[in-house]
Protein backbone atom coordinates (compact mmCIF):
# COMPACT_ATOMS: atom_id res chain seq x y z
CA UNK A 1 0.00 0.00 0.00
CA UNK A 2 3.14 2.16 0.83
CA UNK A 3 3.98 2.05 -3.13
CA UNK A 4 0.37 3.25 -4.14
CA UNK A 5 0.27 6.16 -1.75
CA UNK A 6 4.38 6.99 -2.81
CA UNK A 7 3.66 7.45 -6.31
CA UNK A 8 0.60 10.10 -5.19
CA UNK A 9 2.71 12.15 -2.52
CA UNK A 10 6.12 12.16 -3.78
CA UNK A 11 6.18 15.56 -5.39
CA UNK A 12 4.08 16.78 -2.58
CA UNK A 13 6.41 15.88 -0.21
CA UNK A 14 9.27 17.15 -1.54
CA UNK A 15 7.65 20.69 -1.94
CA UNK A 16 5.86 20.08 1.47
CA UNK A 17 9.80 20.08 3.06
CA UNK A 18 11.23 23.06 1.22
CA UNK A 19 8.25 25.06 2.40
CA UNK A 20 8.69 24.01 6.08
CA UNK A 21 12.26 24.52 5.87
CA UNK A 22 11.93 27.95 4.85
CA UNK A 23 9.08 28.63 7.53
CA UNK A 24 6.28 29.02 4.65
CA UNK A 25 2.71 29.74 5.58
CA UNK A 26 -0.12 29.48 3.47
CA UNK A 27 -3.45 30.42 4.15
CA UNK A 28 -5.82 27.70 2.47
CA UNK A 29 -5.67 24.33 1.80
CA UNK A 30 -5.47 23.16 -1.73
CA UNK A 31 -6.52 19.30 -1.56
CA UNK A 32 -5.74 19.28 -5.40
CA UNK A 33 -2.47 19.91 -5.29
CA UNK A 34 -0.49 21.15 -1.95
CA UNK A 35 0.13 19.57 1.19
CA UNK A 36 1.56 22.33 3.56
CA UNK A 37 1.30 21.32 8.01
CA UNK A 38 0.25 24.87 9.26
CA UNK A 39 -2.22 25.01 7.11
CA UNK A 40 -4.06 21.70 8.02
CA UNK A 41 -3.95 23.36 11.41
CA UNK A 42 -6.16 26.72 10.12
CA UNK A 43 -8.56 23.97 9.03
CA UNK A 44 -9.01 24.39 6.10
CA UNK A 45 -12.55 24.86 3.95
CA UNK A 46 -13.77 21.74 2.60
CA UNK A 47 -16.40 21.01 0.26
CA UNK A 48 -19.85 22.34 1.25
CA UNK A 49 -21.89 18.27 -0.06
CA UNK A 50 -19.59 16.83 3.24
CA UNK A 51 -22.47 18.68 5.44
CA UNK A 52 -25.40 17.89 3.61
CA UNK A 53 -28.14 16.29 5.75
CA UNK A 54 -29.06 12.63 5.63
CA UNK A 55 -31.61 12.05 2.96
CA UNK A 56 -34.77 10.19 3.99
CA UNK A 57 -34.23 6.71 2.57
CA UNK A 58 -37.27 5.45 3.17
CA UNK A 59 -38.45 7.22 0.16
CA UNK A 60 -36.78 4.22 -1.27
CA UNK A 61 -38.13 0.32 -1.68
CA UNK A 62 -36.46 -1.95 0.96
CA UNK A 63 -33.58 -3.75 -1.00
CA UNK A 64 -31.93 -2.61 -4.04
CA UNK A 65 -32.57 0.59 -4.43
CA UNK A 66 -32.39 1.74 -0.77
CA UNK A 67 -29.17 0.16 -0.66
CA UNK A 68 -27.69 1.86 -4.00
CA UNK A 69 -29.19 5.58 -2.57
CA UNK A 70 -27.20 4.70 0.92
CA UNK A 71 -23.92 3.45 -0.20
CA UNK A 72 -23.90 6.21 -3.22
CA UNK A 73 -24.44 9.06 -0.39
CA UNK A 74 -21.77 7.83 1.65
CA UNK A 75 -18.85 6.80 -0.54
CA UNK A 76 -18.23 10.12 -1.41
CA UNK A 77 -18.20 11.22 2.02
CA UNK A 78 -15.93 8.45 3.38
CA UNK A 79 -13.30 9.10 1.02
CA UNK A 80 -13.27 12.66 1.78
CA UNK A 81 -12.32 11.76 5.08
CA UNK A 82 -9.77 8.98 4.36
CA UNK A 83 -8.28 11.37 1.93
CA UNK A 84 -7.98 13.95 4.77
CA UNK A 85 -6.05 11.38 7.01
CA UNK A 86 -3.81 10.74 4.06
CA UNK A 87 -2.90 13.70 3.99
CA UNK A 88 -2.21 14.26 7.49
CA UNK A 89 -0.45 11.79 8.02
CA UNK A 90 1.95 12.96 5.13
CA UNK A 91 2.87 15.62 7.12
CA UNK A 92 3.46 13.41 9.78
CA UNK A 93 5.56 11.57 7.41
CA UNK A 94 7.46 14.91 6.38
CA UNK A 95 8.13 15.97 9.88
CA UNK A 96 9.46 13.29 11.27
CA UNK A 97 12.62 13.46 8.22
CA UNK A 98 13.26 16.96 9.98
CA UNK A 99 15.88 17.86 11.91
CA UNK A 100 14.02 20.57 14.29
CA UNK A 101 10.27 21.29 14.55
CA UNK A 102 8.88 25.12 14.18
CA UNK A 103 6.51 25.95 17.04
CA UNK A 104 3.41 25.54 14.83
CA UNK A 105 4.68 22.41 13.50
CA UNK A 106 5.49 21.08 17.38
CA UNK A 107 1.58 22.32 18.02
CA UNK A 108 -0.01 20.68 14.88
CA UNK A 109 1.71 17.28 15.74
CA UNK A 110 0.52 17.82 19.61
CA UNK A 111 -3.22 18.46 18.22
CA UNK A 112 -3.19 15.10 16.30
CA UNK A 113 -1.29 13.36 19.09
CA UNK A 114 -4.40 14.14 21.48
CA UNK A 115 -6.67 13.36 19.30
CA UNK A 116 -5.19 10.32 18.65
CA UNK A 117 -4.30 9.49 22.76
CA UNK A 118 -0.76 9.15 21.55
CA UNK A 119 2.01 10.53 24.13
CA UNK A 120 4.50 12.71 22.47
CA UNK A 121 7.66 11.50 25.10
CA UNK A 122 6.86 8.19 23.70
CA UNK A 123 10.04 7.12 22.22
CA UNK A 124 8.40 5.57 19.87
CA UNK A 125 5.77 8.50 18.89
CA UNK A 126 6.22 9.21 15.36
CA UNK A 127 5.24 5.50 14.87
CA UNK A 128 2.75 4.98 17.12
CA UNK A 129 1.10 8.28 15.45
CA UNK A 130 1.24 6.70 12.33
CA UNK A 131 -0.24 3.56 13.88
CA UNK A 132 -3.39 5.55 14.41
CA UNK A 133 -3.33 8.33 11.50
CA UNK A 134 -4.38 6.03 8.63
CA UNK A 135 -7.55 4.94 6.62
CA UNK A 136 -10.27 2.67 7.14
CA UNK A 137 -11.53 1.20 3.71
CA UNK A 138 -14.82 2.09 2.52
CA UNK A 139 -16.23 -1.59 2.32
CA UNK A 140 -15.76 -1.94 6.41
CA UNK A 141 -17.19 1.68 7.15
CA UNK A 142 -20.61 1.16 4.73
CA UNK A 143 -21.00 -1.96 5.83
CA UNK A 144 -20.71 -1.14 9.65
CA UNK A 145 -22.93 2.00 8.90
CA UNK A 146 -25.83 -0.08 7.65
CA UNK A 147 -25.46 -2.42 10.02
CA UNK A 148 -26.05 -0.10 13.10
CA UNK A 149 -28.38 1.92 11.55
CA UNK A 150 -30.74 0.26 9.59
CA UNK A 151 -29.89 1.25 6.34
CA UNK A 152 -29.82 5.07 7.47
CA UNK A 153 -33.61 4.66 8.91
CA UNK A 154 -32.93 4.22 12.39
CA UNK A 155 -34.17 7.11 14.72
CA UNK A 156 -30.75 7.66 15.94
CA UNK A 157 -29.70 8.47 12.63
CA UNK A 158 -32.55 10.20 11.70
CA UNK A 159 -32.29 12.44 14.84
CA UNK A 160 -29.04 12.33 15.38
CA UNK A 161 -27.19 11.45 11.94
CA UNK A 162 -25.33 8.97 14.09
CA UNK A 163 -24.71 5.96 11.68
CA UNK A 164 -22.38 3.74 13.67
CA UNK A 165 -24.16 3.64 16.92
CA UNK A 166 -21.62 5.45 19.53
CA UNK A 167 -21.86 6.29 22.40
CA UNK A 168 -21.24 9.93 24.15
CA UNK A 169 -21.32 10.63 28.15
CA UNK A 170 -22.09 13.96 28.69
CA UNK A 171 -25.71 14.93 29.94
CA UNK A 172 -27.23 16.16 26.78
CA UNK A 173 -24.46 15.43 24.18
CA UNK A 174 -27.15 12.57 22.39
CA UNK A 175 -29.92 11.01 22.57
CA UNK A 176 -30.95 8.50 25.49
CA UNK A 177 -31.51 5.22 24.32
CA UNK A 178 -35.29 3.94 24.98
CA UNK A 179 -33.67 0.71 26.93
CA UNK A 180 -30.86 2.02 28.47
CA UNK A 181 -30.27 0.16 31.45
CA UNK A 182 -30.89 1.78 35.28
CA UNK A 183 -27.83 3.24 36.63
CA UNK A 184 -26.68 3.82 33.35
CA UNK A 185 -25.54 7.35 32.10
CA UNK A 186 -24.47 7.13 28.25
CA UNK A 187 -26.79 8.46 25.23
CA UNK A 188 -26.15 7.53 21.78
CA UNK A 189 -24.14 10.41 20.32
CA UNK A 190 -25.49 13.50 17.96
CA UNK A 191 -24.24 15.10 15.21
CA UNK A 192 -24.51 18.48 12.96
CA UNK A 193 -24.47 15.87 10.11
CA UNK A 194 -23.71 12.34 8.61
CA UNK A 195 -20.00 13.60 7.55
CA UNK A 196 -19.02 14.18 11.13
CA UNK A 197 -20.83 11.28 12.41
CA UNK A 198 -17.97 9.26 9.54
CA UNK A 199 -14.88 11.42 10.76
CA UNK A 200 -16.12 10.56 14.75
CA UNK A 201 -16.51 6.55 13.76
CA UNK A 202 -12.22 6.40 12.15
CA UNK A 203 -11.65 8.44 15.03
CA UNK A 204 -12.45 5.64 17.27
CA UNK A 205 -11.50 3.00 15.42
CA UNK A 206 -7.96 4.81 15.01
CA UNK A 207 -7.57 5.63 19.20
CA UNK A 208 -9.64 3.26 21.37
CA UNK A 209 -7.70 0.30 22.71
CA UNK A 210 -10.83 -1.90 21.93
CA UNK A 211 -9.69 -1.58 18.31
CA UNK A 212 -5.68 -2.24 18.56
CA UNK A 213 -6.01 -5.56 16.75
CA UNK A 214 -7.64 -3.61 14.25
CA UNK A 215 -4.89 -1.20 13.91
CA UNK A 216 -2.65 -4.22 13.90
CA UNK A 217 -3.87 -5.64 10.80
CA UNK A 218 -3.60 -3.10 9.00
CA UNK A 219 -0.02 -2.11 10.15
CA UNK A 220 0.66 -5.45 8.40
CA UNK A 221 -0.76 -4.81 5.10
CA UNK A 222 1.10 -1.61 5.33
CA UNK A 223 4.27 -2.94 5.90
CA UNK A 224 3.99 -5.79 3.06
CA UNK A 225 3.10 -2.46 0.60
CA UNK A 226 -0.61 -3.91 0.50
CA UNK A 227 -4.03 -2.16 0.35
CA UNK A 228 -6.17 -2.81 3.49
CA UNK A 229 -9.77 -4.39 2.69
CA UNK A 230 -12.58 -4.32 4.81
CA UNK A 231 -13.57 -8.03 5.01
CA UNK A 232 -9.23 -8.44 6.31
CA UNK A 233 -9.86 -5.32 8.72
CA UNK A 234 -13.40 -6.78 10.01
CA UNK A 235 -11.55 -9.21 11.98
CA UNK A 236 -10.48 -6.66 14.44
CA UNK A 237 -14.01 -5.57 15.66
CA UNK A 238 -14.70 -8.15 18.46
CA UNK A 239 -15.09 -5.38 20.66
CA UNK A 240 -17.17 -3.16 18.29
CA UNK A 241 -20.53 -5.57 19.82
CA UNK A 242 -21.30 -7.64 22.48
CA UNK A 243 -21.67 -10.12 19.57
CA UNK A 244 -17.96 -10.46 19.09
CA UNK A 245 -17.24 -13.18 16.39
CA UNK A 246 -20.97 -12.93 15.51
CA UNK A 247 -20.81 -9.77 14.31
CA UNK A 248 -17.55 -10.18 12.73
CA UNK A 249 -18.98 -12.48 10.40
CA UNK A 250 -22.63 -10.89 10.00
CA UNK A 251 -19.94 -7.06 8.68
CA UNK A 252 -18.04 -10.07 6.55
CA UNK A 253 -21.40 -11.23 5.29
CA UNK A 254 -22.37 -7.49 4.37
CA UNK A 255 -19.22 -6.82 2.16
CA UNK A 256 -19.44 -10.23 0.10
CA UNK A 257 -22.87 -9.63 -0.58
CA UNK A 258 -22.92 -6.08 -1.37
CA UNK A 259 -20.02 -6.57 -3.24
CA UNK A 260 -18.47 -3.45 -1.36
CA UNK A 261 -14.94 -4.13 -1.86
CA UNK A 262 -15.58 -2.40 -5.39
CA UNK A 263 -15.76 0.58 -3.07
CA UNK A 264 -12.31 -0.11 -2.15
CA UNK A 265 -10.98 0.09 -5.31
CA UNK A 266 -12.37 3.18 -6.06
CA UNK A 267 -11.41 4.82 -3.34
CA UNK A 268 -7.34 3.51 -4.37
CA UNK A 269 -7.93 5.24 -7.91
CA UNK A 270 -9.04 8.08 -6.21
CA UNK A 271 -5.38 8.11 -3.88
CA UNK A 272 -3.69 7.94 -7.36
CA UNK A 273 -5.46 10.69 -9.20
CA UNK A 274 -4.03 13.83 -9.76
CA UNK A 275 -7.16 15.43 -8.89
CA UNK A 276 -9.16 13.66 -6.25
CA UNK A 277 -11.75 16.30 -5.19
CA UNK A 278 -12.70 17.11 -8.86
CA UNK A 279 -13.69 13.87 -9.12
CA UNK A 280 -15.82 13.44 -5.71
CA UNK A 281 -17.11 16.59 -7.00
CA UNK A 282 -18.46 14.76 -10.20
CA UNK A 283 -19.09 11.60 -7.99
CA UNK A 284 -22.00 13.83 -5.97
CA UNK A 285 -22.87 15.70 -8.63
CA UNK A 286 -24.15 12.61 -10.37
CA UNK A 287 -25.48 11.60 -7.40
CA UNK A 288 -27.78 14.31 -7.12
CA UNK A 289 -29.03 14.50 -10.36
CA UNK A 290 -30.11 10.60 -9.56
CA UNK A 291 -32.24 11.43 -6.53
CA UNK A 292 -33.21 14.70 -7.31
CA UNK A 293 -36.71 15.36 -6.10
Amino acid sequence: MESRTTAVFALIAAILIAALAAGALVASLDLEKTVDVPKMVEKPELPGWRSAPLPDFTRYSAGTERKEAFFGFLFPRIALANLEILRQREGVKALRRMDALSEKQKEWLKSHALRLRVRMDDDAFFEKLLNRLDIVPPSLVMAQAANESAWGTSRFATRGNNLFGQWCFTPGCGIVPGQRTQGRSHEVAAYKHPYASIRSYLTNLNRHNAYTPLRELRARKRQRNEFTDGTYLAGGLERYSERGNEYVREIRAMISFNELEAYDARLKQLMDADAPLAELEKTVSDYRQRYAN
